[in-house]
C-alpha cells in the first residue's frame, strides 16, 4: 500500500495565498490522499490544507516592516523547523515570499526536499539570491518562460508551467448582473481603483487614487469609482481613507474580478493586480508609492526599467507607470483622461495587453505544476 505523502506549504501573502489554494487543489485531484499543512490563509484552507499559521499579519512591505515583525517571523520559522522534526513531511513547497522562505529553505538545509512555486524576483534585484536556491531548492517551477531562460544561464534546473491566473481572473457574475448589484447606471463610467492587498499599500497607495479620482470625477461628472477590498484586510482600514473623500464611492470586497469586468479604465498598484487586469484586458495606469525610506534602501537594487510585471512581461512601457516621486494626482489624472477621452490610446494599450495574455501560457498552469510535484515525490 503506497504512503500517504504529507506536504508542507509556505505562502505570506494574499496572492501567494491564491497561488497557492489553486496548487493544492491540482494535485488533490489528481492524488486525493495526499495531504497539505503549513502557512497561508482562506484560499489554502478552502483547498484542503491545515493552516497553522495564518498570514492576516505576516505580510510586509518594506525594510523597515520587516524589522518591526522580526520577532514574529523568527518564532514563525522556528514553529516551522519544529513542526518539520516532529512531523517530517516528505517536501515542503514556498510560494514568493522569499524574504522568510529563502532564509527557512537555509535553516532546513535539505533536511527535506524543498520546491519553489512561484520564484523570487532576483533577476529584478538582490541576484545573489540565486546562489540560495542553488544551495537549497531542490526543484523551481516558474511562471514565465523568461524566468526559466534566466535559471538556466544560472545552470539552475527550472521548469515553466505558465500562470495560473489565466484560470482564476475569471468574473464570477455577468457584467450586467455586476452593474444591477451595485446600483450602477448604463451611462455611468466605471473607474476601479486597485489600492493594493497590504495595510501599509491601503495607507501609502489609496489617498493617491482616491486624489486622482476626484480629479477625474471633476472632467467627467458622474464617474462612478468602486474599491476592490482585498478580503484579507479589514474594512476599517478602507473606511478610514475613504472617509476623507465627497467623492461616489463603493469598497466592493473579495469580487476583484467582477470589478474589474465592469471597469472602464482602473487605477492599479502595482504587484500581482497589474496581471489581473491585463488577463481581463482592461485598460490601466499603475500606481505605486512606499516609506521613502524604505524607497531609498531599495531602488537601487532593481536592476530592470521597470516595476509593473505586465511591462516586464511586455519587454517594453505598454502601461504608464506613476512610481513614489512621480506618483501625483495631476500627472495620473491627466494620463489617465487621456485614455478615457481618446479611444486611440485605449486601441493600442488593450492589443498589448492581449499580447501580454497570450504570452502567459495556456490554461492549467496549476495542474502542470502539481504533476511536476507529484512526479518529483515519487522519484
Amino acid at each position: 500500500m503506497a504512503q500517504i505523502k504529507n506536504i508542507f506549504i509556505i505562502c505570506g501573502e494574499p496572492s501567494g495565498d491564491l497561488l497557492a489554494g489553486d496548487l493544492v487543489q491540482a494535485a488533490k485531484k489528481l492524488d486525493p490522499e495526499i495531504k497539505f499543512s503549513g502557512v497561508g490563509g482562506a484560499n489554502l484552507e478552502k483547498a484542503g490544507a491545515e493552516i497553522f499559521c495564518n498570514i492576516k499579519e505576516l505580510s510586509v512591505m518594506g525594510f523597515f516592516d520587516v524589522l518591526k515583525k522580526l520577532p514574529k517571523f523568527l518564532k514563525l520559522k522556528q514553529l516551522i523547523l519544529e513542526k518539520i522534526d516532529a512531523h517530517k513531511p516528505d517536501a515542503i513547497i514556498f510560494v514568493d515570499f522569499s524574504g522568510f522562505n529563502l532564509r527557512l529553505a537555509k535553516a532546513i538545509n535539505k533536511r527535506i526536499p524543498a520546491i519553489y512555486y512561484v520564484s523570487p524576483q532576483v533577476w529584478a534585484s538582490r541576484e545573489k539570491r540565486v546562489n540560495c536556491i542553488r544551495d537549497f531548492i531542490s526543484t523551481m517551477i516558474v511562471l514565465f518562460k523568461f524566468e526559466e531562460e534566466f535559471y538556466k544561464r544560472h545552470k539552475i534546473k527550472a521548469c515553466c508551467v505558465g500562470h495560473p491566473l489565466i484560470d482564476l481572473a475569471r468574473p464570477s457574475l455577468k457584467k450586467q448582473e455586476m452593474l444591477d448589484e451595485l446600483r450602477i447606471g448604463p451611462n455611468q463610467k466605471v473607474i476601479g481603483l486597485l489600492p493594493g492587498s497590504r495595510k501599509q499599500e491601503i495607507r501609502m497607495v489609496l489617498p493617491l487614487m482616491l486624489k486622482t479620482a476626484q480629479l477625474i470625477n471633476n472632467e467627467i461628472p458622474n464617474t462612478q469609482f468602486i474599491i476592490a477590498k482585498s478580503p484579507s484586510l479589514d474594512a476599517q482600514v478602507y473606511q478610514k481613507e475613504c472617509g476623507k473623500s465627497t467623492l461616489n464611492l463603493k469598497v466592493v470586497d473579495g469580487k476583484t474580478y467582477d470589478c474589474l469586468n465592469i471597469a472602464d479604465f482602473c487605477l492599479v498598484c502595482s504587484g500581482t493586480a497589474t496581471l489581473e487586469t491585463a488577463i481581463m484586458q482592461k485598460p490601466f495606469v499603475i500606481v505605486y508609492k512606499m516609506n521613502l525610506l524604505n524607497y531609498l534602501l531599495y531602488r537601487p537594487q532593481v536592476k530592470i526599467p521597470y516595476i509593473g510585471m505586465v511591462n516586464i512581461v511586455a519587454g517594453k512601457k505598454i502601461v504608464p507607470e506613476f512610481i513614489q516621486f512621480n506618483a501625483r494626482p495631476q500627472i495620473i489624472a491627466r494620463t489617465s483622461l487621456g485614455f478615457l477621452q481618446d479611444p486611440g490610446q485605449t486601441k493600442q494599450m488593450l492589443e498589448d495587453l492581449a499580447s501580454v495574455k497570450a504570452s502567459l501560457g495556456s490554461p492549467g498552469a496549476a495542474d502542470r505544476a502539481a504533476k511536476i510535484i507529484l512526479g518529483f515525490l515519487r522519484k
